[in-house]
């Protein structure tokens, strides 16, 4: 079968290093917003300015990044971001132990952690596009999204039940932990990585960010994947923490509960993930993300009718699973596509740039519903922008791409 093609020793280091820090992160699933509800007791206006000014700051700091990774060695920027997180992640629990945990320190430490977020997911989609032909990134990535999603299904249940045993700093420790695994992993993979050409004036390459931008707006199967993204992530993220709110404040969720219903439907992810390969090649990458593009945005509205006990459980799922199913089947085609359509010397810089822009569309939407939740309610918010949602399609591109040309396919390889 094509899905357990071997892509070689090296990406399989690589993957693994990928699965450790997931399986953190969801063991951690929301957990410095879980820090903020249950240790300082914080409202749903506050948890949303975690987020926000988490993500927005972060962005900001991440703009020099971009030009920074393209002209150095992929992996050492990899594990300095892991090692980074690592270092950041760890204060909580210190601070914790000593009494001095204070909601100031949880904005900075979720800044810290988009920055070096940002600037590791550039290098490592320019690092991946290097290491894996054009005819397997599909399948790579697609492996990095059923990871994602099998590490959403079980890592909730165990952090929240973790929380439950030992306490809410627990599962900001693991996460911790899994980012020094991931860096180990990332240095043991090996081989030599040629060190990229300084090309142009000095004040040319610090504004080389902008390029990422120019690529992205002045493409046509890009730009409009872009905007697209930019509304879906930014709505469904927006009401993430007012889910928390709704869900363990209002109506009385356990931590366990309030994991389990986030991570049960995770199976729906590596189901879609699995397809997304073989739809592709059947029916073709732009079928299927206008398809599934479409599908994703009709679930979220489903959220705002949750209720207490099994009845609100079962509901949740059900809406989640629909999500992430298509999510599952959607996100490896345009990770495939960003990287096809994206020149080898322009991929962290584009990486970087869209996902600065993510990253700011949802710390302004989490903002704005925040302050909607606090005006109405956060059911209320949460129903506005599952509406909203509905109209995402709109958005998604309506003919066929071209093929990317020969500038665009890898022209290096790691040995």
């Amino acid at each position: 079968m094509a899905g357990r093609r071997s892509l070689g020793r090296r990406f399989g280091w690589l993957w693994a290093a990928f699965a450790v820090s997931s399986y953190g992160t969801g063991f951690g699933f929301g957990a410095l917003p879980l820090i903020a509800i249950l240790v300082l007791h914080s409202g749903p206006t506050q948890v949303a300015a975690l987020t926000a000014a988490g993500r927005a700051v972060g962005a900001v700091v991440a703009v020099p990044l971009g030009p920074w990774v393209e002209f150095r060695r992929k992996r050492p920027v990899m594990v300095a971001m892991d090692l980074t997180r690592f270092a950041a992640l760890t204060t909580v629990p210190v601070a914790f132990a000593l009494g001095r945990l204070t909601f100031a320190q949880l904005l900075l430490v979720s800044v810290v952690v988009a920055a070096a977020t940002i600037a590791f997911n550039a290098a490592s989609g320019s690092y991946l596009k290097a290491l894996v032909p054009p005819e397997d990134l599909l399948v790579a990535n697609g492996r990095f999204e059923s990871t994602t999603w099998s590490a959403t299904m079980v890592g909730p249940p165990l952090g929240g039940a973790a929380i439950g045993l030992f306490g809410p700093v627990t599962t900001v420790l693991t996460d911790a932990v899994s980012y020094l695994l991931s860096a180990l992993g990332i240095r043991a993979i090996g081989g030599t990585e040629p060190r990229p050409a300084h090309t142009g004036p000095p004040r040319m390459r610090a504004a080389g960010l902008l390029e990422g931008w120019r690529h992205i707006l002045a493409h046509p199967v890009l730009r409009p994947l872009f905007f697209n993204v930019l509304m879906v992530n930014g709505l469904i993220m927006a009401t993430e923490p007012l889910l928390a709110v709704l869900l363990l404040d209002h109506l009385g969720f356990a931590p366990w509960q309030y994991g389990l219903v986030f991570a049960a439907p995770c199976v729906g992810g590596l189901v879609g993930s699995r397809l997304a390969r073989p739809l592709a090649a059947r029916v073709g990458q732009h079928k299927v993300l206008l398809v599934s593009g479409v599908l994703r945005a009709c679930w979220s509205l489903g959220l705002a009718f949750a209720q207490p006990g099994l009845p609100g459980m079962a509901l949740i799922m059900a809406v989640q699973f629909g999500l992430v199913t298509c999510c599952g089947v959607f996100n490896p085609v345009l990770a495939t596509v960003r990287l096809d359509h994206t020149a080898p010397e322009r991929v962290a810089r584009t990486l970087t740039a869209w996902s600065i822009s993510t990253s700011t569309a949802i710390a302004a939407l989490t903002a704005l519903w925040g302050l909607l939740a606090a005006v109405t309610s956060p059911r209320t918010a949460i129903a506005v922008a599952g509406a909203l949602l509905l109209a995402s399609p709109l958005l998604l591109p309506r003919r066929r791409g071209v093929r990317p040309d020969a500038a665009e396919r890898p022209a290096v390889s790691l040995t």
